[in-house]
């Protein structure tokens, strides 16, 4: 069983910074490959994506603020985000996969306000 927690979100003042962290358990073969977030009414969008390889990509409204890294050993990814707006406003949620199946984690509330 793949269990994906995170933690790290809150209320910040637009132009602050919180930095989300995902931990993975469960299996030795698990592979955490993104950020993604989801604000009412809205679809879930990726924000950031990390490759096996450490490639990363984002989405354009996030590019030059939010950073992601992966520390493999401690099947832990992070997301950086500086510079926030009230638009970062949503659930954030990390993704990980494992064996060709997906998981999600339980989402943590990122709340800026203006």
């Amino acid at each position: 069983q793949v269990q994906l927690v995170e933690s790290g979100g809150g209320l910040v003042q637009a132009g602050g910074s919180l930095r989300l962290s995902c931990v993975a358990s469960g299996r030795n073969s698990i592979n955490i490959v993104g950020w993604y977030r989801q604000a009412p009414g809205n679809q879930r969008e990726l924000v950031a994506g990390i490759s096996s390889g450490g490639t990363t990509n984002y989405a354009d409204s996030v590019k030059g603020r939010f950073t992601i890294s992966r520390d493999n050993t401690k099947k832990t990814a992070y997301l950086q985000m500086n510079s926030l707006k009230p638009e970062d406003t949503a659930v954030y949620y990390c993704k990980a996969t494992s064996w060709g199946n997906n998981y999600w984690g339980q989402g943590t509330q990122v709340t800026v306000s203006s």
